[in-house]
């Protein structure tokens, strides 16, 4: 049996397990503990309590349901008599959270003790998914803990499916946040993630009358068993307010005078690493008011004022990406923003604080890293603290700056990139415009000494973009904030240079490098695909492959190994029937194993062109209707997946949801050719859903037009997960194919240097000549009502000179890759030996080998492994070879 934490024998059971050889004598645990008055009895009553502390929660079978029970008892407040399953999920959940708190406390315990180097990394999202399945596994615990719950009357796997998936994100950027800290924890890095605690997600997504219907994701109904709310924890947030000049010693210092103060409250959420003790934290930041109540009001008899600091308060954390479209909306995100990158620096200054030392050596201390620009105020705030409250002159404080912040771009898309308005960040952020101002103004000196009379330069390198309205370039401030910039993909990078941020290449060309996305290995294979993982251990001999991705590459023999495919493509089919079962619960759809799953999942958005998709299904539709029954044996049976929302001010991605539906209501119950065609939007798509959708596919669509997806980290997933991609030459499609070769993966399309050309001959062309016939008869069917007459705006997105992704042009190139994946479908073992081999491929896009090439290329820092507490008679934390 592999895993960290083994189950104790019945003999050892009564064994508890000693933590005091974690940090060796107990006067090493004595000065982690020295109380600050440092007296005879204070140091007596911390030998006492450690005492009391030092010994581990045992594992054995009786042990876990013994403390299920405890917590369904104390925690719950339950009897026997009213003891249900959402209940067994929130008692073990608990328990399995008293395990994670006592490495996470060793951990960070042993992390002080070395004074390490620690990486700090700041997202607006974090899409972690469901915690109960993924800590059993990292811990080794499953096997235990099934043992133990069937014989309270449950079933573990029923357990998992109670979970609510946390609404801390909305795409790829939080998941890739979520693997990352996956990663840093397996890989024993001393790491923190830090975000908000949203109470409501983006939105839970309906489907009614084909149409996307948002409603509030209270994710938080039921409680969440795995954070630890930390009332200890707490640091005042400013807004508004003035910025007052005085002078001391003959210098001038700013003082900012908030107009407004609320506090931001700490939560934190343990995170394992995979057979390793390391536990590290992801903590989140909830906004509460300064004073709880006005007492004052509520005497006067003004019982909404009374309350209404609070309201105003903990709106700032209520839901994540509020609806920018107005002046309140914008102002809101940007409270948020500052509110993550305030608390986040007090907190890292107060640990950083903890010995005493030079601000100069806080580059060595410390390494933080935004996640995409909106973590960047950070840089200005640093800022402030070392100038306006340590004293320190711009330059020294600068220089420090630069050394501890890197910055990870997500977006090749201009129009993507945050900016925010002069006045609105004068007015929430008065003194922190000041800074922007004096920053600007000496970064544009030195610009201007490099490329003297470039007015360009200039323009385009200022902080400022000037206009109607002046706004911020929060990504500009992020390039010349940081010590190290890194697109996502090799083409993204690439794109950066040449492209996006062709002037800050030019005016420091080492600043930037390509660090590729991956995924961990444990979640999205070993957790959601576990026969498969299953296999491979057998195939293997053991489970280190979820530590070295590359082990697998020595199973290429299997590839000719007929019986080998057959296994493979068994697992395969049993992920198809779970996701049927899911797609008859939740779409009332019913779905045929033995046809090609086709899946498109991700937000919806035209550059990810899931309307090119649609328009093909019709396309193919049409073919089918108007082929004799005979000649329909060279399409391959296909179910065509799509799931993913539409941001809800995003009119024409409301629009492609709505034609996607109409038209599966129209080819699901067309009796004639239903049985080779069906059309399923998968509502609410999410980490949970995704992990029941991967596993199943046969093809999976990666379809941007080129140059416009940075990355991407589904195609990834799949490709794990033994799924062959349709995919453009865009992002990490590129790595992929170079991973398993061309034959393996189905491109299409324009490349990225004929984009801009095309879409120049586009805007210049007679519609009529630019579409081809294909495309034009699908235009002309949905133009006659056989799927609903409201589908004329999004056809004009595409016919009227405005097809800026180029759906037209690639259009034909996608429908002869589709004739290729029809024929490929009907030679099984081609098929199997293609997905197979794309599998055991795949071992470079594991977040393991992505978080590696941030410690090493950006962040400076080592892994630090906590040592492994040991008992008389067994090592409960031994990793068996």
């Amino acid at each position: 049996m592999s895993g960290l934490q083994k189950q104790m024998s019945a003999s050892d059971s009564k064994t508890l397990m000693s933590r005091k050889s974690f940090c060796g004598s107990n006067s090493n645990m004595n000065q982690l503990f020295r109380p600050e008055f440092g007296s005879t009895q204070s140091l007596a009553n911390h030998e006492r309590l450690w005492h009391l502390m030092q010994n581990y929660l045992p594992s054995d079978k009786k042990s876990i349901q013994e403390q299920i029970v405890n917590h369904v008892e104390f925690s719950l407040a339950r009897t026997r008599f009213d003891f249900h399953q959402v209940h067994c999920y929130q008692a073990v959940s608990h328990s399995i959270r008293d395990r994670l708190i006592e490495s996470f406390n060793d951990t960070q315990l042993y992390f002080h003790e070395q004074d390490c180097k620690r990486v700090y990394y700041l997202s607006i999202e974090f899409l972690i998914g469901r915690c109960l399945q993924n800590a059993v596994g990292n811990l080794g615990l499953q096997d235990a803990y099934t043992e133990a719950v069937q014989e309270l009357g449950y079933k573990l796997e029923d357990l998992y499916d109670e979970e609510v998936d946390p609404a801390l994100g909305n795409g790829g950027l939080g998941r890739l946040a979520a693997c990352f800290l996956d990663s840093l924890a397996t890989l024993n890095y001393p790491a923190f993630g830090y975000g908000i605690r949203y109470s409501y997600g983006i939105f839970k997504q309906l489907i009614q009358n084909g149409q996307q219907v948002e409603a509030p994701d209270y994710w938080l109904e039921k409680g969440n068993p795995w954070e630890i709310e930390r009332l200890d924890v707490q640091y005042p947030v400013k807004f508004y307010g003035r910025v007052v000049k005085r002078h001391e010693n003959g210098q001038e210092k700013s003082l900012w005078e908030a107009g407004e103060t609320i506090v931001a409250r700490a939560y934190d959420t343990p995170i394992p690493g995979y057979m390793t003790f390391n536990t590290i934290s992801l903590r989140l930041w909830r906004s509460v008011p300064a004073n709880e109540f006005d007492f004052t009001s509520f005497n006067e008899g003004d019982y909404f004022k009374s309350l209404e600091a609070r309201e105003k308060a903990e709106y700032i954390t209520s839901v994540l990406y509020p609806n920018d479209s107005s002046y309140a909306g914008k102002e809101l995100r940007l409270k948020q923003e500052y509110l993550l990158v305030s608390a986040t620096l007090q907190d890292i200054i107060r640990r950083f604080k903890k010995v005493r030392r030079d601000w100069s050596l806080l580059p060595e201390k410390v390494a933080i890293q935004l996640n995409d620009t909106h973590p960047s105020l950070a840089i200005l705030e640093l800022l402030r603290i070392l100038i306006d409250i340590e004293g320190m002159t711009h330059a020294n404080a600068w220089e420090i700056i630069s050394k501890t912040f890197g910055y990870t771009n997500h977006t090749v898309l201009p129009e993507a990139l945050e900016k925010w308005g002069v006045d609105l960040l004068g007015s929430l952020l008065p003194r922190h415009l000041e800074i922007i101002y004096y920053v600007n103004m000496i970064f544009l000196s030195k610009v201007s000494a490099k490329f003297p009379g470039d007015a360009h330069k200039l323009s385009a390198l200022s902080l400022i973009e000037e206009g109607p309205v002046k706004k911020i370039r929060m990504a500009n401030l992020s390039i010349i904030g940081s010590h190290m910039v890194n697109g996502v993909a090799r083409i993204h990078s690439d794109l950066l240079k040449t492209d996006l941020f062709k002037d800050h290449y030019e005016m420091r060309p080492k600043k930037f490098i390509n660090i590729t996305n991956g995924v961990a290995p444990r979640r999205w294979l070993r957790s959601c695909n576990q026969q498969l993982a299953q296999l491979y251990d057998e195939w293997l001999g053991t489970d280190e492959w979820v530590l070295n991705m590359d082990m697998l590459k020595t199973l290429e023999d299997k590839c000719e190994d007929q019986l080998a495919l057959i296994q493979f493509m068994k697992v395969k089919r049993n992920n198809k029937l779970r996701l049927i079962k899911w797609v008859r619960q939740y779409c009332n759809v019913e779905v045929n194993a033995d046809t090609l799953f086709d899946i498109q999942v991700k937000r919806i958005h035209e550059y990810k062109r899931q309307f090119m998709n649609i328009l093909y299904i019709i396309y193919r539709y049409l073919l089918l209707k108007d082929t004799p029954t005979e000649g329909r044996k060279k399409f391959a049976p296909r179910t065509v997946f799509f799931g993913g929302k539409a941001a809800p001010g995003y009119l024409n991605a409301k629009r492609i949801i709505k034609l996607i539906n109409a038209v599966a209501e129209v080819v699901n119950h067309d009796l004639d050719t239903n049985h080779y065609l069906k059309v399923v939007f998968l509502p609410n798509y999410n980490v949970s859903s995704a992990e029941i959708i991967i596993p199943a596919s046969d093809i999976s669509q990666h379809i941007s037009t080129a140059g416009t997806e940075a990355s991407g980290t589904s195609n990834m997933k799949f490709v794990m997960n033994g799924g062959i991609i349709l995919g453009t030459w865009d992002g990490a499609n590129i790595e992929i194919a170079e991973e398993v070769g061309l034959d393996n993966i189905f491109i299409f399309g324009a490349r990225v240097e004929e984009v801009g050309k095309l879409i120049d001959n586009m805007k210049n062309s007679d519609p009529y000549q630019y579409i081809q016939k294909p495309l034009w008869n699908v235009i002309q069917a949905i133009r006659s009502g056989i799927f609903g007459h409201d589908h004329h705006g999004l056809l004009d997105s595409i016919t009227n000179r405005n097809d800026f992704y180029l759906v037209g042009h690639d259009f034909y190139h996608y429908a002869q890759a589709q004739i290729k994946i029809d024929q490929l479908y009907q030679d099984k073992i081609q098929w199997a030996k293609k997905a197979f081999y794309n599998s055991i491929r795949s071992g470079k896009f594991s977040s393991d080998r992505t978080i590696h090439e941030y410690a090493e290329k950006i962040w400076n820092i080592k892994p630090i492994v906590v040592p492994q507490p040991t008992a008389n008679k067994q090592d409960r934390f031994k990793i068996q070879k």
